[in-house]
């Protein structure tokens, strides 16, 4: 038998085992910080706004379209997100 731990029981409310165990090191800090001076311009502002609405703001896929059309831009997607993440833990107390 597996010593893994089945959350599935819990939910949605298993999912926060993973966001409070998340470790962060300090290189991620780093490029954390990184990232949130990039984006803290007013051009790298200018930039993420255009990737949020090319991205998070249009349909990931369109009936009729290839399947993996729509694989391909949950991963635009997911890159989005790890900025506004990296940029969100730079600037907020955590």
């Amino acid at each position: 038998m597996s010593n893994d731990i089945d959350y599935s029981d819990n939910g949605w409310d298993g999912l926060s085992f993973y966001e409070e165990n998340a470790k962060v090191t300090k290189t991620d800090m780093e490029l954390d910080i990184l990232f949130a001076k990039t984006f803290g311009t007013p051009e790298g502002k200018r930039v993420l706004d255009h990737l949020c609405a090319k991205t998070l703001e249009s349909p990931s896929w369109f009936p009729g379209s290839d399947p993996n059309y729509g694989f391909v831009r949950e991963g635009q997607n997911s890159l989005v997100r790890q900025i506004l993440t990296r940029i969100n833990r730079a600037t907020t107390k955590q």
